[in-house]
């Protein structure tokens, strides 16, 4: 019998619908756009000052940096992330692994230039990671040298307590902070709007920045200079990634109601006020943001100034431990202990190790540069660097998953790609003044995730050798049976085709064999998730063998306690209590024939013994674990 639903019922969701949406977008304000909406601190001040180069500010160049601010944000944020790639999304998830992991299955075959960019663009975001607590806090913080010339000295060392406290919070979870993160950037977004209406009566005829030709007039007047400021323009777009790589937290829909209705005319009218107060006061330059607001609401603003940036800070924290948990899951570095902070939200976690070493380069950056006038120039490069990689990724996106002919999916990409390679080149100016520094932590992550793999690789062709075939062993033993014993065995290994050396070992040494043994195999699907039904496949290939292979995505934690219940409705009468986990413990030491240099082999080892647990990781009762000893030469 069909069951029809009642006009109340049906309002009833539209209604719980709606409110979804309106609490998701709140949400997206909160967080994804922290770091952009943090720029108004320093690019416009940057920028000019760069232009100017000591000399007065005048007019062109005013309109010229407003006019380049304008349309960054509408090519580069607006028309490439919010409105394209926004929907190339793999299963509901962003950011630039997604996409590489997206553009890998559209091609059906791994690629080598598709991982490079993923690498890449993941190296740079981590390094992004750095740079944005240490400018933004940095930059909300020099309003004590307005507010208080004296306290001056006092900037950095408050810079610096305040992001300690930030780091350390970080092991009890983000959801209780989090809940307040939307309202805050809600005010700081409309104070924003505010301030920038008043300051845009100074000069009104600073709306003439909206023509275009402003930007391409200062660019061809200004030379060398234009370029560099270009990359100083190119701050008001940093943090337009971060709208992708949320894409799994919000959704497409609340980001980009949130962008185009609210955010996006926030900026603008503020950056334009901005404008038109250093026309009327050309000495606002000094800091054109903390310059709009009298004397008496000099404090607040900074108060607020500084909970903005440290939200901004948290976004991007909480996004690196999510790229590099995506990392460790599609092989790209060793594992990393990750903790839960939410029992409802799987993606609230805390990476110790990650958060240790991120605190120590923020605070690195802050000692080195002192002010964020300094990381400017150190800025955009890592940003700028995975715009690109996004870029190029996303033609093969929509050439090969979306079915578009290659010419018209290169007229749509290759104007982006043009526009970011600018950004880029223009940041590369500022090489020796700071940039040097994300492209030194890039190169390091890059040398340190081709080490992993190229190791990886190695070690197992290595192992692949003296491996012996699982089936050739089971005849062997139904020849000659060892002793059998009760229980369940199972025996961790990457290739379920050949015997686990930990079982090689069992029998070498033991001499006994359980009555049920499992060859356990874990992948990492192309997909963020995998579905339940999915999750686990079964196959009986003798009395006493099975092979049981579990499939995990690259946005969820392995958990194999868990996975091999289901197994249960497959016919396993899985127990814990009676199950033995076997796992081997490779011990490796370097070789001159290993097939790298010898440095390399080192830094392989060091990586090895770094990695967190194989039983930890997977989340097995360590009292239900057997480790087996091997040494291998790599």
């Amino acid at each position: 019998m069909a069951v029809t639903e009642t006009p109340a019922e049906a309002t009833s969701e539209a209604s719980a619908t709606t409110t979804s949406f309106w609490a998701l977008t709140l949400g997206s304000i909160g967080v994804v756009f922290g770091d952009i909406g943090t720029s108004p601190l320093y690019a416009f001040r940057e920028a000019v000052s760069g232009a100017a180069q000591g000399a007065p500010v005048t007019r062109a160049i005013v309109l010229g940096v407003l006019s380049l601010i304008l349309w960054a944000l509408l090519i580069v944020v607006t028309a490439k992330y919010v409105l394209l790639l926004l929907r190339a999304d793999n299963n509901g998830e962003g950011g630039t692994l997604s996409l590489m992991a997206l553009g890998q299955r559209a091609r059906g075959r791994s690629s080598w230039l598709l991982l490079a960019l993923g690498v890449i663009g993941a190296s740079m975001f981590i390094g992004d990671s750095m740079i944005t607590p240490a400018i933004s806090v940095l930059s909300a913080v020099e309003g004590l040298k307005i507010a208080a010339p004296a306290l001056e000295h006092y900037v950095v060392p408050l810079t610096i307590l305040i992001l300690v406290v930030l780091f350390s919070v970080q092991s009890g979870g983000t959801a209780r902070v989090a809940t307040a993160f939307g309202p805050v950037m809600v005010i700081w977004f409309s104070v924003l709007a505010v301030l920038g209406m008043i300051h845009i009566m100074d000069d009104p005829s600073v709306l003439a920045a909206i023509n275009p030709w402003h930007a391409i007039h200062f660019l061809l007047t200004h030379g060398t200079i234009g370029m560099v400021t270009l990359g100083a323009v190119f701050l008001a777009v940093t943090g337009g990634e971060a709208l992708y790589a949320d894409l799994g937290h919000f959704g497409r829909k609340p980001i980009q109601a949130s962008w185009l209705y609210f955010i996006l005319p926030s900026l603008l009218i503020n950056y334009f006020g901005q404008g038109a107060l250093v026309l009327s006061h050309p000495a606002a330059i000094e800091n054109t943001f903390y310059r709009m607001v009298p004397e008496k609401f000099l404090l607040p603003l900074i108060v607020l100034a500084t909970a903005a940036t440290v939200i901004a800070s948290q976004a991007v924290i909480t996004g690196a431990y999510s790229l590099i948990r995506q990392a460790v899951q599609l092989g790209l570095l060793p594992r990393f202990e990750v903790r839960y902070t939410s029992e409802t939200h799987a993606g609230q976690i805390y990476l110790p190790r990650v958060n240790t070493l991120l605190l120590t380069g923020v605070l690195l950056l802050v000692l080195l540069f002192r002010t964020s006038s300094g990381l400017a120039s150190a800025y955009g490069i890592a940003v700028s660097t995975t715009m690109v990689a996004d870029g190029i990724m996303g033609f093969v996106v929509v050439w090969k998953l979306w079915n578009w002919r290659a010419a018209t999916a290169a007229a749509l990409i290759i104007p982006f790609v043009v526009v970011d390679m600018t950004f880029f080149s223009a940041n590369l100016l500022k090489l020796f003044e700071g940039a040097w520094v994300p492209l030194l932590f890039g190169v390091t992550m890059v040398v340190l995730i081709w080490t992993w793999r190229r190791g990886a690789a190695i070690l197992i062709i290595k192992t692949r050798r003296v491996e012996v075939p699982l089936a050739d062993l089971i005849k062997s033993l139904e020849k000659r049976p060892p002793h059998i014993v009760k229980g369940t065995a199972v025996f961790l290994t990457s290739d379920p085709n050949f015997v686990p050396a930990a079982l090689l070992h069992n029998l070498k040494h033991n001499k006994v064999l359980h009555e049920h043994n499992v060859i356990l195999t874990i992948e990492t699907a192309q997909t963020p998730r995998v579905d339940p039904g999915e999750r686990v496949r079964m196959e009986n290939i003798s009395d006493k063998f099975s092979t049981v292979r579990l499939r995990f995505g690259f946005m969820e934690s392995p958990n194999v306690p868990k996975a091999l219940v289901i197994a249960r409705k497959l016919g396993w009468q899985f127990d814990i209590m009676a199950t033995s986990f076997f796992v081997s413990r490779r011990s490796l030491k370097p070789s001159a024939q290993s097939g790298m240099p010898l440095w390399q082999d080192r830094l392989f080892i060091a990586l090895s013994r770094s990695a967190n647990d194989a039983t930890d990781y997977f989340q097995i009762p360590t009292g239900r674990v057997v480790e087996v000893g091997t040494q291998v030469t790599i």
